[in-house]
């Protein structure tokens, strides 16, 4: 089933277990892959989009939820 719920800054930043500003720095310096949706100008992404980046960026290590 896929996941379309939306994540913000703040919530890619939980699932991966670092500050949002540390998730903003991934995107200033293009680690992030581009957003899936803007509204007012926020980036957000689509949750299955964040989980299969999750398991291809560099310094990834496996987790479960």
């Amino acid at each position: 089933m896929t996941d379309r719920r939306l994540w913000s800054y703040k919530d890619i930043a939980a699932h991966i277990r670092v500050q949002p500003d540390t998730v903003r720095s991934y995107r200033k310096r293009g680690l992030l892959p581009p957003p899936d949706h803007v509204e007012d100008g926020r980036p957000y992404w689509y949750a299955d989009t964040i989980r299969t980046w999750v398991t291809t960026r560099p310094g990834h290590r496996s987790r479960r939820d």
